[in-house]
């Protein structure tokens, strides 16, 4: 794949593209996010670090692959584990060996909360995102998003 010209500009047409995936993003995750706080309490952002510690071995992660994987900075996980911990979702530990090294790990609580959150979330994610889009129009976003990923 060849990279576009950097002074290159989009067309009107890129850019409605553009702005439709950004407003279809927003609306999608404002909606997410406004049902989890109504009925669970759990922030959008907090239900994806219970499900990234659930996913991961042990239901641990060092607190810098905890910031990659929900696309936090560091300072902002920390914050957002902060809120975790207090509520006694999540528990932080230091790594033997490692002066600096911190995990975050998944407690109990945490995954009775994300299995109960799992059932509002996955609700919203059919309502808001999969019901509007017939089989093969999911399929071909798949593959859409899926090259803007790689």
């Amino acid at each position: 794949m060849t990279l576009p010209d950097q002074s290159a500009r989009p067309t009107r047409e890129e850019l409605h593209a553009w702005r439709t995936f950004l407003r279809a993003h927003a609306r999608i995750t404002r909606s997410l996010e406004t049902e989890l706080v109504a009925e669970q309490r759990l922030s959008l952002g907090g239900y994806d670090v219970l499900v990234q510690l659930a996913e991961a071995p042990e239901r641990k992660l060092r607190m810098a692959e905890l910031a990659d994987a929900v696309l936090l900075s560091r300072s902002g996980v920390t914050r957002l584990v902060d809120r975790l911990e207090r509520a006694g979702m999540v528990a932080r530990e230091r790594v033997a060996g490692d002066g600096r090294g911190v995990v975050a790990t998944l407690t109990d609580r945490g995954l009775d909360v994300l299995r109960t959150a799992s059932r509002t979330h996955l609700a919203g994610i059919v309502r808001h995102f999969v019901a509007r889009l017939d089989h093969d129009q999911l399929h071909h976003l798949g593959d859409l998003c899926g090259k803007l990923v790689d």
